[in-house]
């Protein structure tokens, strides 16, 4: 997002120059890839405050912050204890769901009148499950509280203008670097590719859309035009591709999945990889003074774009007290509640009054300023499956670049109906 960025949250807005797109097969990791676990929030001393009002009521909510990097589920679990203190005849059952099942497992059981009354997630899949009508219409119940949330924040809650999700956060990726192992971390795609040839940069990347997305507006790759047809095989997608290809011949590694990356990085094994500010809490524990954020490099066409995405709090349309869960959801979100997941797990804050201190994050705050924001449009349905299926053969079978951009563009306007 630049500066004064506006989601394009409508298709005549949409001139996707997207260096970047999120993605429901990929999907942004909220800290994501923890095994799946249940537990019933346990009452504390009802004696601390923090409640506008009480909370009465059971309630079944759902994450994925049980990842193998970040530390999500400490903020998660400090602030449920505080809000659980301050309102005894409030039950929660919290459950830890992998996220790379997340959003399948709730279409799935919501569809058949089940699910979490609520749950908190990144965009990826708003506009396809709000448009199903998975999700709670929550305009009228949010009207007048998110009088501090950021314009980037609240629109990137929306779909066709109207509100499915309390906004709790942004985000976007940059790069990691072990600075006792990196001396200067490169600027451009140029010494990237240099230093990993030459041994100071052992690179780690995730074989996910999501977290590849930035490099293609370093090589002047657009995903849409502004009719919402792929044109990632006219422009630079298939350079970037082929640069991927390039980084892999030169000794980076590209996981398949995120938990191993994110290990190999704590344990010293790579030194440079990209991720997002979710994982920022245990990568600090591993790295100590030695962790540093830098942006994604620059490359021939241009500064990297990296997706920008938004967290919130979406209601089931299957909830049995909507508005008990509508303000559980703003309890989460409070300032002094938040404050916890902007100190504790490196959260960008959707409120625009939460004080941001530490210097990694702060970096992570510009990543999203810079970043291009996620559309909800229904043209990207197709484009997560398309793109990682594309990504996965240009990294595993060598197929050339262009050829992955344009077999996966055809199948996107293929599905989209677009000639």
């Amino acid at each position: 997002m630049n500066t004064k960025l506006r989601v394009l949250s409508t298709l005549g807005a949409l001139a996707i120059v997207v260096g970047a797109c999120g993605t429901a097969a990929t999907p942004t990791p909220a800290g994501s890839t923890g095994a799946s676990a249940s537990a019933p929030a346990t009452s504390a001393d009802p004696g601390s405050s923090g409640a506008t009002g009480a909370l009465k009521g059971e309630l079944t909510v759902w994450h994925s912050y049980g990842s193998g990097a970040g530390t999500e589920a400490t903020a998660l679990k400090t602030v449920t204890d505080k809000i659980i203190a301050a309102n005894p005849e409030l039950k929660l059952t919290i459950q830890d769901i992998k996220f790379d099942a997340l959003f399948k497992k709730f279409e799935l059981e919501a569809a058949s009148g089940g699910g979490p009354d609520l749950f908190i997630a990144p965009n990826d899949s708003l506009g396809k499950e709000a448009r199903a009508g998975l999700f709670l219409d929550v305009t009228s119940k949010l009207e007048g509280k998110l009088a501090n949330a950021s314009e980037v924040s609240v629109e990137g809650s929306k779909v066709e203008g109207k509100l499915y999700m309390v906004p709790e956060s942004l985000k976007a990726v940059a790069a990691y670097y072990d600075k006792s192992k990196v001396a200067t971390p490169p600027t451009t795609t140029d010494e990237l590719l240099a230093a990993i040839k030459g041994g100071t940069v052992k690179a780690g990347f995730l074989r996910g859309s999501y977290h590849a997305f930035g490099f293609w507006a370093a090589f002047g790759g657009k995903l849409m035009d502004d009719k919402g047809k792929c044109v990632a095989d006219t422009t630079g997608v298939g350079d970037a591709y082929k640069y991927f290809q390039e980084t892999q011949t030169a000794g980076a590694t590209w996981y398949e999945k995120y938990d191993d990356m994110a290990a190999d990085f704590k344990s010293g094994k790579i030194n440079y990889i990209v991720d997002g500010p979710w994982a920022s809490g245990g990568y600090k524990e591993a790295l100590k003074d030695n962790l540093a954020v830098v942006p994604m490099p620059a490359g021939p066409k241009g500064p990297a774009q990296p997706l920008t995405g938004v967290d919130g709090w979406y209601i089931n349309t299957n909830a049995k007290d909507p508005d008990l869960a509508v303000n559980f959801a703003l309890e989460m979100v409070k300032p002094e509640n938040e404050q916890v997941f902007v100190d504790v797990a490196g959260h960008i804050p959707a409120d625009s009054t939460i004080t941001i201190s530490d210097p990694l994050t702060l970096k992570f705050a510009e990543a999203v300023k810079t970043g291009f924001p996620r559309p909800q449009v229904t043209q990207l349905d197709n484009f997560w499956a398309n793109f990682d299926n594309a990504l996965t053969l240009v990294l595993t079978k060598n197929e050339a670049g262009l050829k992955a951009a344009t077999d996966a563009c055809v199948k996107m306007n293929g599905a989209n109906k677009i000639p």
